[in-house]
């Protein structure tokens, strides 16, 4: 008898950067790490690709329209949480139109941090991803037994050599 292949729940983070600073979202009433800071995020609703979920969590969470071309994937990770999950992490660093809370009734705070400063309450698999986008390390796994991040590394490129800030 066959054994049933995996399934995994897969969401999409997006990493709105100006300045050395990111946006970050401080999450209420949706019975998942209230109280703490994340970023721009969904689950993909299926039949959808990554750039199109990023681009629709975008206009729905903080009312900006952007296009393919204003986006780059900087990561991806593994994470357990209770299942198992899939995150893609996105950056933009330009958009159309002002940034605003347009989901009040999950969000109850926007705001800037600096890259390397982010609030002690950022939802801890977030703030690990922030620091790969800094440090240049497009894989991880989280939630696991043990810390695996030294068996991933960043894919060769010419600026994977320097922080982000």
């Amino acid at each position: 008898m066959a054994k049933e292949r995996a399934r995994f729940a897969s969401a999409v983070h997006l990493f709105l950067v100006r300045r050395g600073e990111i946006l970050l979202t401080r999450r209420c009433n949706t019975g998942y790490q209230d109280g703490n800071y994340s970023v721009v995020a969904g689950h993909l609703d299926g039949d959808e690709p990554v750039v199109s979920a990023t681009i629709r969590e975008a206009r729905e969470e903080v009312a900006i329209t952007l296009e393919p071309a204003d986006l780059t994937v900087v990561g991806v990770m593994h994470r357990r949480e209770g299942d198992e999950r899939i995150d893609f992490f996105l950056t933009a660093e330009r958009w159309r139109g002002e940034i605003v809370n347009a989901e009040p009734e999950r969000c109850d705070d926007l705001a800037w941090f600096p890259l390397d400063d982010l609030p002690a309450n950022t939802v801890p698999y977030v703030a690990r991803a922030i620091e790969n986008f800094r440090r240049g390390v497009w894989f991880d796994a989280f939630g696991w037994d043990g810390d695996q991040r030294s068996v991933y590394n960043a894919p060769p490129a010419a600026d994977n050599d320097r922080e982000r800030t």
